[in-house]
């Protein structure tokens, strides 16, 4: 069954391997075990924005080395870039102090991740490119996408539920089938370090 992998890289980051041991992850390894030998992982492909280094300089270094090892060792996934929208922005306290019921905050928005996932999924069902798509993400704007490919466009969807954080009930309805992933298995499914014949290596501070 050509399969094709829909990877929402910030939901993923939040609610499967933030503040792990487990982050120099190969996303083909960890699907080829989760999905077993009915799948043939035809594409992987992994939706993200360049995150700024406002807090952490070294963010950013870190992020494209990571992106780097992941397009260098696996030559079926993509990365598919959206964006980081900082504004100034007036918000309301929950326990006001005194008479300050507002204070004015940096608000980060990742952009066009999720609009770009949305789309890629439907064009390359569209297109014939897979029979199979599984969608790794907790974010219920996808829930459209997702029944046009099922419904109109006769396509299996499977859905991957990461360790933290509920699952959305809209996209557990849609899919065909349901795969969780556990620490476990991302524990068994690391790159190399370094990754061969390369000079990249895993982060010492990741």
């Amino acid at each position: 069954m050509r399969t094709y992998i829909y990877i929402d890289g910030f939901n993923f980051y939040y609610l499967a391997v933030k503040k792990t041991p487990y982050k120099w992850l190969d996303f083909k390894s960890l699907f080829v075990k989760l999905l077993g030998q009915n799948h043939d992982i035809s594409a992987i492909k992994y939706y993200t924005a360049l995150v700024s280094g406002i807090k952490d300089p070294q963010q950013p270094i870190r992020q494209q080395i990571y992106l780097n090892a992941l397009q260098t060792y696996i030559p079926e996934l993509s990365v598919h870039y959206g964006s980081f929208l900082t504004n100034k922005k007036w918000m309301p306290l929950v326990n006001p102090i005194s008479n300050t019921k507002f204070v004015e905050v940096i608000k980060t928005d990742e952009k066009g991740s999720d609009v770009n996932l949305a789309v890629h999924l439907v064009n390359d069902a569209w297109k014939n490119y897979y029979d199979c798509a599984v969608i790794v993400s907790n974010d219920s704007d996808l829930y459209e996408a997702m029944r046009i490919v099922k419904d109109e466009l006769n396509k299996l969807i499977g859905l991957i539920i990461l360790p933290r954080g509920n699952p959305s009930v809209s996209l557990l309805n849609c899919a065909n089938f349901k795969k969780a992933i556990r620490n476990n298995l991302l524990k068994n499914s690391q790159l190399p370090d370094p990754i061969p014949n390369t000079n990249i290596n895993k982060p010492a501070t990741w």
